[in-house]
């Protein structure tokens, strides 16, 4: 019997024990941390063995393969033991596409991953496909090709997941940009994590696709010194293409197989550029999966978007309080602040990741009037922004940024969390993060 052992008994960790005890694995799940009472349970009552509060190393190196959770790092000493040894360490998504019959649709980049995953399982489940969601989103991938290993899924996937696979092979892969993020976990060197990102259509074969913005020099660049092997399907605010997505007289079109569909970008539920952005790498999936037209445009205007993504929370006094916790680097706050139509109070801040700020100073300058900068190290941002604004105040709680915001905000004005950062020095997560912004707006 084959051994596996899994290291993180998380959403992922999880529903990877439960898919290799049904394929006839002995299953050994060892988390660093504690694990969550649920997730306990549901192995215990599957009868799968679990540790918390650290590694029996003997156990997991006797393992056949491994599967770790994303957030553990290749430097971590038990990887490195592993790595030694030559066992084989792989990603949930790796394990579980084995087992799933349908070639999924995988989604990645810097920004938009999350929109665009939403917005693609919405048009094809809306055309009436029997589609499922996972990777980054709702529940695990191993743990739904557990009990519906036929259906077609639409994976949201980093970096971190992307490193972990060796043969996974999408139908339709999507690279929605790119931008520095985590350099942190690639030696502070960008071009590690492109060629991360890039991995996503390795395994492509000429029978595949690949989706990618073409106005994205970084993505350019890439494909003039690599070659794919997939049919690639561009999509370009400023070009226009012979096949893919553009945009014209405010329209979007996607031309594929030389049909066309021209969608009216005021009809779009979501605003903002990146958000037509999005709708397009989604459309041309859509047009690629045969879904009918006038589905796609009822979907496409009735698709909400996401939480925590310039989610508008709460108008007081005239003052709109904007949500946009899940911008954890700078392309993502970039987007955020070109799309603010007022002055601005911007809540920014966090663990830095390596950031630029000065790529934000037009936009700074353009847009926003005073800064709460909320986070325990705040040099960084201090340093590139204090003189630039009217009020530079720095906070560590959610509390009191919310109170100070809404100090500088006057009416007409907006308030825009959108950090930039990572949420791990104040907050368990972005979601937390976001979730404590929108409880202190709803209590002033």
């Amino acid at each position: 019997m084959k051994k596996i052992a899994i290291l993180g008994a998380g959403e992922s960790g999880v529903g990877t024990a439960i898919l290799a005890l049904q394929k006839g694995y002995s299953v050994f799940v060892s988390d660093f941390g504690t694990i969550k009472d649920n997730y306990k349970e549901a192995l215990t009552n599957a009868g799968i063995c679990w540790e918390e509060n650290g590694h029996t190393e003997a156990e997991i190196l006797d393992a056949d393969v491994v599967v770790k959770s994303p957030g553990i790092p290749d430097k971590a000493p038990i990887i490195k033991k592993l790595v030694d040894k030559g066992v084989k360490i792989i990603s949930e998504i790796e394990f579980a596409y084995h087992f799933n019959s349908e070639l999924s649709i995988a989604i990645t980049g810097s920004n938009g991953k999350t929109t665009t995953t939403m917005l693609t399982y919405k048009l094809l489940k809306d055309g009436g496909l029997d589609i499922g969601i996972a990777g980054n989103i709702g529940d695990s991938y191993a743990g739904q090709v557990a009990s519906n290993p036929e259906k077609c899924y639409v994976l949201e996937l980093s970096s971190f997941q992307l490193d972990g696979i060796v043969e996974f092979r999408p139908n339709i892969a999507v690279l929605t940009n790119l931008s520095p993020d985590h350099l942190d976990r690639y030696d502070y060197k960008y071009s590690n994590y492109i060629d991360s990102k890039f991995r996503i259509t390795m395994n492509q074969t000429a029978e595949d696709y690949f989706i990618y913005d073409y106005d994205d020099e970084e993505i350019q660049q890439w494909l003039k010194t690599h070659t794919i092997k997939a049919k690639a399907l561009p999509f370009s605010l400023y070009k226009k293409l012979d096949e893919g997505a553009y945009v014209e007289d405010k329209n979007i079109v996607v031309t594929m197989n030389k049909e066309t569909i021209v969608l009216p970008i005021e009809d779009l539920g979501i605003e903002g550029l990146h958000n037509v952005k999005n709708a397009m790498a989604a459309t041309t999936i859509a047009q690629l999966k045969r879904i009918r037209k006038d589905k796609i445009r009822e979907s496409l205007s009735d698709f909400q978007g996401v939480e925590h993504r310039l989610e508008k929370v709460l108008k007081v006094d005239n003052v709109q309080y904007i949500n946009d916790s899940k911008a954890t680097n700078i392309n993502a706050t970039f987007f955020a602040l070109e799309s603010m139509k007022t002055p601005t109070v911007w809540i920014v801040g966090g663990v830095d990741k390596g950031n630029d700020y000065h790529e934000l100073m037009p936009l700074v300058r353009e847009k926003v009037k005073s800064i709460v900068c909320l986070g325990l190290d705040n040099t960084k941002i201090r340093d590139a922004y204090q003189n630039v604004v009217e009020s530079f105040v720095e906070v560590q709680t959610m509390n009191d940024a919310v109170k100070v915001a809404q100090s500088l905000a006057e009416s007409g004005d907006a308030v825009l969390l959108s950090p930039a950062c990572a949420s791990f020095d104040l907050f368990e997560n972005y979601e937390d993060r976001g979730r404590q912004f929108k409880d202190e707006v709803h209590n002033l």
